[in-house]
Parts: structure tokens; C-alpha cells; sequence
């Protein structure tokens, strides 16, 4: 009897979600660094085991925005629970509960949703934090189970699957068994070329970034791609080409060797950058550069 649903993966930035929808799946679909904000668009992943196939959507963690860009992740993210069977909301342990939780089980109380709390970075903290943090969520609201989880290494993620799979209802597939993702491959590309910057780049800079595939072709047995990475100052378009160039190239090579491993093939990649003054503050420029709600 074949079995699925769709899971929302839902909590502030940098909580671990992007981390969780990879261990689950145990393939990169989704980017992942250090600083907040990373996740732009919602991202499928789609995991099928036996007759069970739950196809998560992870989101953009919500925050307060501060420009147009922010406000579509926001939206994004709020849109992909309305669409969602059921939710898991990722919290840290320890840490208090706050205005996007609270906006999360709001949600979850007027919808009916059925919703997990995963409790993640356990490695980082003790039981005691642990049980304080269940014993804080659960005066909120009646979530359906808690699972102490961290992503990083997998611990306890299994657990969290069978308590997902308690929502998923008798249906057809609506992915095949194979597939992992549904995000076209230009985007994967441009989303991998991102990572990179993020991690060579500091403060607010990666923020201002956005990745347009321009060329994507196959030519004798090379995939051939052409980038072309908007920032908004020339300032910052100095800083991301680095001195004689290197920041750029270390981020190219980088980015071809997880290219390479994602489509199995040899890649040939050429970057370009561009600026774009205060892109995020435009409806029009966000929406061009891929980010736009679907109707």
C-alpha cells in the first residue's frame, strides 16, 4: 500500500533545516553555511522508502524582513506550511522560545496541521536544556511528538522519519522512486555557485548576492556554464573578484568540484560578476533574479 505526504521543514534562520532535509536524504540538494538567511527559495526533497514516499519542502527561515528580497522568503515560507500535511518545526535546544515559533504554532493551532517539534544541535547541549525546551513547547500547543535530533550527524533522524510517517495517507506517488529533487538543474547550479561565496565571504556582502545561470550546455561530454553573480556596490563587486582575481577563482573551483560530483560529468565554468545597486529593495530585480512567489 503505497503511502505520502508532504512535510513542511519550518524554523528561524541557521536552526538547521537545510542540514536536516540533506542527512534525510543523504545527498546535497539543499545549500548550507554558517550565516543566516542562506535558503532563498522553498527546496523539495523527496525521500522514498518501501512503500512510503514523504517529500519534504524545506523553507527560507522566517525572520522579520527588511527588504523585498526578505519579503519573499517570508512569504515563501508561510505559503509552504499552507501547502504542507504536516509541519516539523526545527528549534535548538536551550534556546528560548520565540516570535517566529510563536507565529509557527499560531498557525498550527488554526490550521490543525499535525506538526513534530525536532529539537536539533543536541550534541551542543545536556538533557536538562532538552527537557526544558519540551516542557516549553509543549505548554504552547499539542504537537503530535518531540524528537531530540541532531541533524548534523544523523542522530535520531530515523526516529524523526517514523514519527513523520505517521501522517502520510494512502496515495499514489507523486515522484518517482529515483528521484531525489524536483528543482530544475540550473538552479541547482547557481544555488552550489552561491554556497561558495557565502563561505568565502564575510559580513553583509553574501547578502547582497544573487546567482543568474546564463548558459547551461552540454558540449563533447562537458557541461558548459556560463554565471553571471549580481552584488550591489562596485565596492563589493571588488571584493568578490578578490585581489588579481583569486576570491573569484577559489570560489569557481570550489564550485565546479561539487558541480562535477553533482552531474557526473566534467563542467567548465565561467563567472561573472555584475552589479545591480540595491536589487533587493526591487520588486522587478528580485523577481528577475528567480525570486518570485508561484500563483
Amino acid at each position: 500500500m503505497k503511502k505520502t505526504g508532504f512535510i513542511a521543514i519550518v524554523g528561524r534562520p541557521n536552526v538547521g533545516k537545510s542540514t536536516l532535509l540533506n542527512t534525510i536524504l543523504g545527498e546535497k540538494v539543499a545549500i548550507v553555511s554558517a550565516k543566516p538567511q542562506t535558503t532563498r527559495n522553498r527546496i523539495t526533497g523527496i525521500h522514498t522508502e518501501g512503500e512510503s514516499q514523504f517529500v519534504f519542502l524545506d523553507t527560507p527561515g522566517i525572520f522579520k524582513p527588511r527588504n523585498k528580497l526578505g519579503d519573499y522568503m517570508v512569504s515563501s515560507a508561510e505559503d509552504t506550511m499552507k501547502d504542507a500535511d504536516a509541519v516539523i518545526l526545527v528549534v535548538e535546544a536551550g534556546r528560548e522560545v520565540g516570535s517566529v515559533e510563536k507565529d509557527v504554532i499560531e498557525y498550527l493551532k488554526k490550521s490543525g496541521v499535525p506538526s513534530v517539534i525536532a529539537i536539533n544541535k543536541t550534541d551542543l547541549c545536556d538533557a536538562e536544556k532538552i527537557g526544558q525546551t519540551i516542557t516549553e513547547y509543549s505548554a504552547l500547543h499539542s504537537f503530535n511528538a518531540f524528537v531530540p535530533i541532531c541533524a548534523k550527524n544523523g542522530k535520531m533522524v530515523s526516529a524523526l522519519l517514523s514519527e513523520c510517517e505517521k501522517f502520510l495517507e494512502e496515495s499514489e506517488w507523486f515522484f518517482p522512486d529515483d528521484m531525489i529533487t524536483d528543482q530544475p538543474e540550473r538552479q541547482i547550479a547557481a544555488e552550489i555557485i552561491r554556497e561558495k561565496l557565502l563561505r568565502a565571504l564575510d559580513k553583509e556582502v553574501p547578502h547582497g548576492i544573487a546567482v543568474v545561470i546564463e548558459e547551461f550546455r552540454d558540449e563533447n561530454s562537458m557541461l558548459s556554464i556560463r554565471a553571471e553573480i549580481f552584488c550591489e556596490k562596485n565596492s563589493h563587486k571588488g571584493i568578490i573578484v578578490g585581489k588579481k582575481g583569486e576570491t573569484l577563482k577559489r570560489v569557481g573551483s570550489y564550485a565546479r568540484q561539487d558541480l562535477e560530483k553533482m552531474f557526473g560529468i566534467k563542467v567548465y565554468l565561467n563567472l561573472w560578476v555584475k552589479v545591480k545597486e540595491n536589487w533587493r529593495d526591487s520588486a522587478n530585480l528580485v523577481g528577475n533574479f528567480g525570486y518570485r512567489n508561484e500563483e
